[in-house]
């Protein structure tokens, strides 16, 4: 199973990506994403960390854009 899960900030901000749950239907605690060398550029990797949103009685996971980590992860 999937679900649609918002990403907020970096790169990937504003868009849903179809992220498979695991057996108690949560998204993973951080979500990376390889990004290839291109032309200067180097290869990153990007990463991105679950954070639980509220709505009245209602709740949904979301990811939001973590900059440290990903310097970190790209070395």
């Amino acid at each position: 199973m999937k679900a649609e899960t918002e990403f907020v900030g970096g790169p990937l901000d504003g868009q849903f990506l179809a992220i498979e749950v695991g057996m108690m239907l949560g998204v993973p605690k951080t979500y990376k994403v390889p990004v290839p060398a291109h032309g200067d550029t180097p290869a990153r990797t990007l990463v991105y960390v679950r954070s639980k949103q509220v709505h009245g009685t209602r709740w949904f996971w979301r990811y939001e854009y973590d900059e440290a980590a990903t310097e970190r992860a790209s070395g």
